[in-house]
């Protein structure tokens, strides 16, 4: 029988469709993760180090990655919400505490995430801050209404980190990072007094949390019919793109901040360095660049905080259900006052709730890693002998963190 031209044509774009698919759930995670606060450490570490801490990236996303595949390999492999495994297996207290504490994380950066969106618009248009942060929270809370919040969600996602990787590649190639100073930054080395800015990144670049949602927004796929071809592996690429846009801003501001001596206290620190320089558009770029970061993690971000909270006291964590949509809001609505009502620069706020993030995330790894190793649970997709020592190795450095984070906190 002969093949149709609508047929052929559904045939022949079938592989783009399925990478899509397959990609979509990481392009997400990596677009939650990459956030102002990321622009703000990365741009710190850079004007203050050069290219030293680069290595620090490389590092952060090998852990990342290997967690993010955890964590789509059990949305894979299992039929209920990993809060609902966790719920079975260790109890509801556990699953509320995990659900509570990952809702107070999410609110905590959320106002970060609007200050960095007032920011953006407000440095390129000379006005306050405070009417563009209600307006695209507003925009961000009327998203929830769409129909197919998720398919809404990730098409977002994937159009918002294609800005950002075309603003700040080409920012990348306006600074003209000297070559073998960039490569010698992925030599392993800890420059006095920056121990501090190590964590923040770590706390952020690996998140534990990100690599968490990642089951459900595999689980979301699966849902609405999407997940074929899927392997537990397939957030590889958005997690790479995570790292290339760290490892970029970074290199910017070594080759910009560092060499004159700049130093940042924000975000929008890079964009005000590169006027003068470039000129007006490529501060302009920059900021574009802050925005998507800024959008797609205030978006992101409320997600994870309100659909886990829901599934942690027990309503699951379906995006269509109206007491999820609350909670999304509820974050959004909190994350806004705050940023309104915060006076001071965002950078202390924002480094701050970086590191304490470092308390709940190794309680967080601890249950991933041991159902992604349970092969009674997980089946074909249980953890290989790689992932296990690997994911070890990461929950140690977690761990570590956290003992140094408490020291530097409260004890000295």
């Amino acid at each position: 029988m002969a093949i149709t031209p609508k047929e052929a044509k559904s045939s022949n774009s079938f592989p783009l469709r399925r990478w899509l698919a397959t990609i979509g759930p990481g392009i997400v995670t990596a677009a939650i993760v990459f956030g102002p606060s990321k622009i703000t450490i990365t741009s710190k570490m850079g004007a203050q180090y050069g290219y030293a801490l680069l290595w620090v990236v490389a590092v952060a996303i090998f852990f990342m990655i290997i967690f993010t595949a955890m964590g789509a390999r059990i949305g894979l492999a299992t039929q209920q919400t990993l809060l609902g495994t966790i719920r079975a297996q260790y109890g509801k207290w556990v699953s509320g505490l995990v659900g509570i504490g990952v809702f107070l994380v999410a609110t905590s950066f959320q106002a970060g995430n609007s200050v960095g969106v007032g920011i953006s618009i407000a440095e390129a248009s000379g006005t306050s801050p405070a009417p563009w942060i209600l307006l695209f929270n507003v925009i961000g809370i009327a998203l929830l209404f769409f129909r197919h919040f998720y398919r809404t969600l990730e098409r977002l996602m994937i159009a918002i980190v294609a800005l950002m990787l075309f603003s700040f590649l080409t920012t990348l190639f306006l600074a003209k990072p000297a070559a073998t100073e960039l490569l010698a930054g992925f030599r392993p080395s800890v420059p006095e007094g920056s121990t501090g800015l190590i964590i923040a990144f770590f706390a952020s670049c690996f998140s534990i949390v990100g690599a968490f949602y990642q089951s459900y927004l595999v689980q979301e796929r699966k849902k609405i019919g999407q997940a074929t071809g899927q392997q537990g592996n397939d957030g590889f690429t958005g997690i790479l793109i995570l790292g290339v846009m760290s490892a970029v801003v970074m290199i910017c501001a070594a080759a910009v901040l560092n060499r004159r001596g700049i130093s940042v206290t924000s975000a929008s620190d890079m964009a005000r360095a590169l006027e003068p320089l470039f000129g007006h558009y490529a501060s302009q770029l920059f900021l574009v660049g802050l925005f998507g970061a800024s959008f797609s993690s205030l978006i992101g971000n409320a997600t994870i905080g309100g659909s886990l909270l829901a599934d942690g006291l027990g309503y699951g964590s379906r995006l269509d259900a109206k007491a999820v949509k609350l909670l999304i809001a509820i974050v959004m609505t909190a994350g806004s006052a705050v940023a309104i009502g915060f006076e001071k620069p965002p950078l202390e706020l924002i480094v701050f709730a970086q590191s304490v993030t470092i308390f709940l995330v190794p309680f967080i790894g601890i249950a991933m890693y041991l159902i992604s190793s349970n092969r009674a649970l997980m089946g074909a997709y249980v953890n290989t002998p790689f992932v296990r020592y690997s994911g070890f190795i990461g929950l140690l450095v977690l761990v570590l963190l956290a003992c140094y984070n408490f020291n530097e906190l409260f004890l000295t």
